[in-house]
């Protein structure tokens, strides 16, 4: 079960500026065990922190946790390497890891804590929940018998409840709207998948959209699906959405880039300490789309794997590059399992694009707070509203196949700048978001009013349906309740923006992301411009 869709998916709102840990990109096997013999400096190193650990053992004049000393010690010493080196206790690495091998073991719904209680958004398609028939909007309010609802229960708590292993049941209690009584489920844990490609959709009658989300180890596959399921409803041209996808496995974006450049070609290159971490990456197999209009969208939260896609692309002059500078991401990080459990990930390589370009930004040691910090820096300089901001360094220019000049250094910076669209963006709209008011009031509407939605069929509420102002008044009153004062002259600013946005929830609601992202994606700027410039991408997929 998921606190999102089980596409995992991050929704980017205008004046929203948030900033994740990446993903990152990885090598897929555990490759553990080095070539080379410890030197004698290592071992007396080694020695030397083996004696002092001893000492506080045995002679400290309180009582210590050598593990915890053990684990503070650890992450210490990762932080005097690099930002994405890192070190994951076994405790958390199953969360994490489900999200990058594409299922998890559960009872397979998407949920959200409205007023201390948990709301069923939707039960994930083909899940335990959904085939005992649990419904969007139910709520659940005891598991095994015990009462979870007015606790102030967490996310990661109802997470640690509702998983499990498969084959094990969990007994949940449901209030059901229009029932008196409680109705119980005993629900057998499966393993639930999860997506990491988004929603894909015929834009028009010619263009088609798909939105990758991450590059887990399902991703190729998700990709290669909907790129068929386009070209069979007539695409021709393609818009590839990377906008906010922090990366992954390494050789999933090889994989898609593979499907739109032709012949042999270079996609990416790794250069290591050890030569067993020098790698080229060509493309080589026929892909479904090496020929035709394509444009790639990417934004401050791309990196890693998403730069990979957008720099092979770039390089070899195969497409447009549409929206805001990437992340900056080129490190390249090995899994390595260790004997308790958990999981050291070390950057073993630097990558870089076929014209040679390294599009790592700089950092200081494994300084977190500076190196995030970067983000944020963007948008104090100016640089998310005007291209004029971003401060290119001379040396670092690379030519692409073309001669067109590029850069490195600091992410993947687009041909085409679209500003961060401000104009209809508040404060208010967005703790709309951050007190769950817009989804409470969003999920509750398309409970109570599902069956004429759904007979009303998408095309027409997309084209015909509204948010009137009773339905914002009601937004606004559950707002209030959620303790958010009212602010008439921001409300005002953001009404069109608020009203796209409940229209768009109200679809997932109904429709999954297929209702979602085409509501969306009509005030998303990035997206805007990336349809307008299909016939610049025509030119470059002409020459």
């Amino acid at each position: 079960m998921s606190t999102h869709n089980n596409s995992k998916r991050a929704i980017r709102l205008p004046m929203y500026i948030t900033i994740t840990l990446c993903v990152g990109v990885f090598i897929g096997a555990n490759m553990a065990g080095s070539t080379s013999a410890p030197t004698s400096n290592f071992m007396e190193s080694l020695n030397k922190f083996r004696q002092v650990l001893t000492h506080i053992e045995n002679d400290y004049v309180d009582e210590v946790d050598s593990d915890e000393l053990v684990e503070s010690a650890i992450t210490q010493m990762l932080e005097e390497l690099d930002p994405h080196t890192s070190y994951i206790p076994g405790k958390d690495l199953e969360l994490i890891q489900s999200r990058l091998e594409g299922n998890y073991q559960g009872i397979g719904v998407e949920f959200n804590i409205f007023k201390d209680t948990i709301h069923v958004v939707t039960p994930l398609s083909g899940g335990p929940s959904q085939k005992l028939g649990i419904r969007a909007g139910d709520r659940i309010v005891k598991v095994e018998g015990e009462t979870v609802a007015g606790i102030g229960i967490t996310n990661q708590k109802v997470v640690e409840l509702l998983r499990g292993p498969g084959g094990s049941e969990v007994t949940v209690s449901i209030k059901r709207e229009g029932e008196d009584e409680l109705i119980d489920f005993t629900i057998e844990r499966d393993v639930i998948p999860q997506y990491s490609v988004d929603v894909s959709y015929m834009v028009n009658d010619k263009i088609g959209y798909i939105k990758v989300a991450r590059f887990a180890n399902s991703t190729y596959l998700e990709f290669k699906e909907a790129l068929l399921k386009l070209k069979d409803q007539g695409m021709e041209k393609l818009v590839i959405d990377l906008t906010g996808n922090p990366g992954g496995y390494l050789n999933r974006a090889v994989q898609i880039a593979d499907e739109i450049l032709s012949g042999r070609q270079m996609i990416v290159y790794t250069n290591g300490k050890e030569k067993r971490y020098v790698e080229e990456h060509y493309s080589g197999e026929a892909g479904d789309f090496e020929e035709g209009s394509l444009v790639i969208m990417v934004d401050e939260g791309s990196a890693s794997a998403s730069e990979i896609v957008a720099g092979a692309v770039q390089d070899h002059d195969r497409g447009l590059i549409v929206g805001r500078r990437s992340f900056g991401k080129g490190l390249v990080q090995l899994p390595i399992g260790l004997n308790d459990g958990s999981e050291l990930r070390l950057t073993i390589s630097r990558y870089y694009t076929p014209s040679g370009r390294s599009i790592q930004k700089t950092y200081t040691g494994g300084n977190l707070d500076e190196y995030y910090k970067e983000a944020y820096d963007r948008y104090e300089n100016g640089e998310l509203y005007s291209s004029d901001s971003i401060k290119f360094n001379d040396s670092l220019a690379y030519k692409t196949d073309k001669g067109r000049i590029v850069y490195g250094g600091g992410g993947i910076t687009p041909d085409f700048f679209v500003p961060l669209d401000t104009t209809q963006g508040s404060r208010y709209m967005n703790r709309l978001f951050s007190t769950n008011s817009l989804q409470e009031f969003t999920v509750s509407y398309a409970q109570e009013n599902r069956d004429w939605l759904a007979d009303m069929g998408f095309d027409k509420f997309r084209n015909g349906f509204e948010i009137t102002d009773d339905m914002l008044d009601e937004l606004v009153s559950i707002a209030e309740g959620n303790k958010l004062a009212f602010n008439d002259t921001a409300f005002n600013r953001s009404k069109n923006l608020i009203k796209l946005l409940c229209k768009a929830y109200i679809a997932r609601g109904i429709w999954d992301n297929e209702g979602f992202y085409p509501i969306f994606n009509e005030q998303d700027e990035i997206f805007q411009k990336a349809i307008k410039l299909m016939d610049e991408a025509d030119k470059i997929a002409a020459r």
